[in-house]
């Protein structure tokens, strides 16, 4: 058995900055034995070519089911049930039921929305007296998380208390809240899901209560619960992280900053740029051998769970020239930021738009942004799944 590497070891420094703990394993192969910082083991993946090819393959399962595993009494949650914890052909269903709401068109037409949401949120932060907010509760939050809700059908008095379930469920502060969060999470959606069905609106839930194929499948109650969950959290908690790592890696590198406000033609490679330098998803989530698997060389047995680095793929220097340099002209395609393969995020068209119509709108409003505290001040969310800080206090000429 390899020998086992004790990411929980390196620290604090791990969860604030893990880019040099995974090009020095980068160096020493693609695939390491290692322990998380929560204690389990696993195998990870660290080079560019290793992560796109585990990502594509068919035998590292999604399920933990459909790779023999014991029954994990958290993952019974309806929750669950979604498409990113599915394999074929339960996967491919659930997706092709569900991406028929996610067109590029239908995405591009709430471009005027999300535009206006942006806007009454920069007017609310810009009238701070004193010139000063904390981007995270300003802007990251409750842009993706209105567009989201109001995609949804989600009422508004609800979603605070969403955002502490989610905030548990992806960085639990401890097994019984984060048992507590999913609990609860599934009864209210539970109950959303009732109220949808006997009063439908406009919104996407709605829309997949009634949607069908053209065979008449539609989704159960379970696939319903399981699949606004996993639109709900992974259609915010994803764009919050990618606006405060965006912006603050313009901030931490004024040139690119000054080129970008100098030149909007570059917005969309600069999004792309903040995707692959410093993007919201730290890893996938989890993958489990139903069988030996060959991964870059190293054979991981059967019954095995293995954790791909897509925050280490994006900066392996034999895929991306000068990888730890942010540089919003460069050609950042490849990057891993969305995963790969089928569990592509389906929602990727969506946090593009809002970053870009944010970030944009924000350095128009705000010329003169910067930061109000020093940046080894900042407060990183733990684990290994959402990278991101706490809060992104700024400051601009009011």
């Amino acid at each position: 058995m390899a020998e086992i590497v004790d990411l929980g070891a390196y620290g604090k420094d791990f969860i604030t900055n893990p880019y040099p703990y995974y090009a020095k394993l980068r160096a020493q192969g693609p695939v390491h034995r290692v322990r998380v910082p929560y204690g389990q083991e696993a195998w990870l993946v660290v080079g560019h070519q290793a992560v796109r090819a585990a990502l594509s393959d068919a035998r590292l399962n999604k399920n933990w089911r459909n790779a023999g595993l014991q029954s994990d009494p958290g993952e019974e949650s309806p929750l669950f049930t979604n498409m990113l914890d599915s394999d074929p052909p339960q996967h491919t269903r659930l997706r092709k039921l569900v991406a028929k709401e996610f067109t590029p068109r239908r995405v591009e037409a709430l471009r005027p929305r999300v535009q206006q949401i942006t806007d009454e949120l920069l007017e609310t932060m810009l009238a701070a007296p004193e010139g000063r907010a904390d981007l995270v509760e300003a802007l990251a939050f409750p842009l993706p998380m209105t567009v989201i809700c109001e995609l949804l059908g989600v009422p508004a008095m609800d979603r605070a208390a969403f955002r502490a379930w989610s905030n548990e469920i992806i960085t639990p502060t401890g097994e019984q809240s984060a048992q507590e969060a999913v609990v609860a999470m599934s009864g209210y959606l539970v109950d959303l899901i009732e109220s949808k069905r006997n009063a439908p609106g406009d919104g996407l839930l709605s829309a997949l209560i009634r949607t069908s194929d053209e065979d008449g499948d539609q989704l159960s109650r379970d696939e319903l619960v399981g699949t606004a969950f996993l639109l709900l959290v992974a259609g915010h908690e994803t764009t919050v992280s990618l606006l405060t790592n965006g912006v603050r890696a313009l901030l931490q590198h004024p040139a690119q900053l000054a080129a970008l406000q100098a030149d909007f033609s570059l917005l969309d490679n600069a999004v792309e740029e903040m995707l692959r330098y410093d993007g919201p998803v730290t890893t996938a989530t989890w993958r489990f051998t139903g069988e030996p698997v060959e991964i870059g060389g190293t054979v991981i047995p059967a019954g095995e769970t293995v954790v791909i680095a897509l925050a280490a793929a994006s900066r392996d220097q034999e895929h991306f020239a000068a990888a730890d340099d942010f540089d919003i002209t460069r050609d950042a395609r490849g990057h891993t930021a969305f995963g790969h393969g089928i569990h592509f995020c389906l929602g990727a068209p969506l946090a593009r738009l809002e970053a870009r119509v944010a970030i944009r709108s924000l350095l128009e409003r705000c010329p003169d942004l910067a930061m109000d505290v020093d940046f080894d001040d900042l407060v990183w969310r733990t684990g290994m799944l959402i990278r991101g800080t706490e809060q992104l206090p700024v400051r601009w000429k009011s």
